[in-house]
């Protein structure tokens, strides 16, 4: 049997195995080929595309540097009421947390010997007005004579009966004084309120004894303590670096955080003129209206003190100012990057002043990620920070 023929097979079978192997090679380098020109043609679009830059509007603004102080709030007025007799507390009709009203009586003393005082001299009042009519009477009635019939009566007796018209006259002044004195003594027994307030304090019960308030002794024991919580002073230390800045009527803004951090307004009422050695501080005060009793004395308060005013600036924010540089970038009207040197003025802790260097609707580049180069072509993209202050 002719057995020839077999290793021509075999010898085709490897040409095409070589044959689909090139191929394939050829097939992955064209494949990888194409990749990277692709990707060049990416970066280089990447590199020629223009780039999109934040800007802000350069515009006029109110500036100024502020200051947080803490502070405490303190009754407007506020007095522990002494009675002004001694004597036993009769009835007190006041407690702690009872809001009353100038004139409102708080309390009533007794004071037995007082109103017999009192008597006593009403009676010796009347009596001198009774002994004054008749004397006084008497005394017109010689007048009426003596002018009628001239020397009908001896002018000794005119003298006497003027001389006892002015003793009669005196003691009626006198016995009055006395029911005066003694009157107000008695009134001295009502305990009354001297503004609208809170009762913050009670310290006696009926039934007390009570020394007077201007007795030599120095433990007297008050009745009660008035506040004047419908109004509230609140005091704050300014630094003596800024009580220059300090003037009667500048609004102030303060803050209460036991209440949630709810902020008002107010304006300085009054200062010292004077800094303490201790604390270098000077103190000056707010007016502060509570006539809803919202806020308590004894609350902490913080107040925003503002100084350093400059009212319509040229104003930029700090993010516009590379650090340690006295240059900014702006975006001309060809869209084009370009860069001004400035001067600055006041610094807050969002803006700068510019006092030159720039004008009113210039663009300026919020920092610079991409490192742009002056002349380089940009598009704007405005940024929020218009909406800030």
């Amino acid at each position: 049997m002719n057995m020839q023929p077999a290793p021509r097979r075999v010898s085709s079978r490897r040409v095409l195995a070589w044959g689909v192997a090139v191929f394939a090679l050829l097939t992955v380098v064209a494949l990888i080929l194409f990749r990277s020109h692709a990707s060049n043609a990416n970066i280089t679009a990447r590199g020629s595309a223009i780039p999109s830059v934040a800007v802000v509007k350069v515009d006029f603004e109110d500036l100024h540097k502020e200051i947080a102080i803490p502070a405490e709030f303190r009754p407007y007025a506020e007095v522990d009421l002494h009675a002004k007799v001694s004597g036993y507390v009769k009835r007190i009709s006041v407690d702690i947390g009872d809001t009353v009203k100038a004139g409102q009586l708080l309390a009533v003393l007794e004071v037995p010997e007082l109103r017999e005082e009192l008597d006593h001299a009403v009676a010796a009042h009347q009596r001198a007005e009774a002994s004054y009519r008749d004397t006084h009477l008497g005394y017109t009635r010689l007048l009426a004579v003596n002018h009628e019939h001239s020397n009908l009566v001896a002018q000794q007796d005119l003298d006497t009966a003027e001389a006892k018209d002015a003793t009669a006259a005196g003691e009626l002044a006198a016995t009055r004084a006395d029911v005066n004195k003694d009157q107000t003594l008695v009134d001295y027994t009502q305990i009354t309120a001297p503004f609208d307030g809170v009762i913050t304090r009670r310290y006696a019960d009926p039934g007390a004894l009570i020394q007077s308030g201007t007795a030599s002794q120095t433990q007297t024991m008050p009745l009660v303590r008035l506040s004047d919580n419908y109004h509230l002073r609140l005091d704050f230390p300014v630094s003596v670096d800024y009580v220059q800045g300090i003037r009667i009527g500048d609004p102030v803004s303060v803050r209460v955080e036991s209440l949630g951090g709810k902020a008002f307004m107010g304006r300085i009422a009054r200062f010292t003129h004077t800094v303490e050695a201790s604390t270098r501080t000077m103190t000056a005060e707010m007016e502060i209206d509570n006539s809803n009793l919202a806020l308590l004395p004894g609350m902490y308060a913080t107040v925003i003190l503002k100084f350093e005013q400059r009212q319509h600036v040229l104003a930029i924010p700090i993010e516009a100012l590379p650090p340690g540089s006295n240059s900014v970038y702006v975006v001309d009207a060809k869209h084009e990057v370009a860069e001004r040197a400035i001067s600055l003025g006041l610094e807050t802790p969002t803006k700068y002043e510019v006092r030159a260097g720039l004008v009113a609707g210039d663009l300026v580049i919020l920092r610079n990620p991409m490192q742009l180069r002056p002349g380089q072509k940009v598009e704007v993209r405005l940024s929020a920070r218009l909406a800030q202050p």
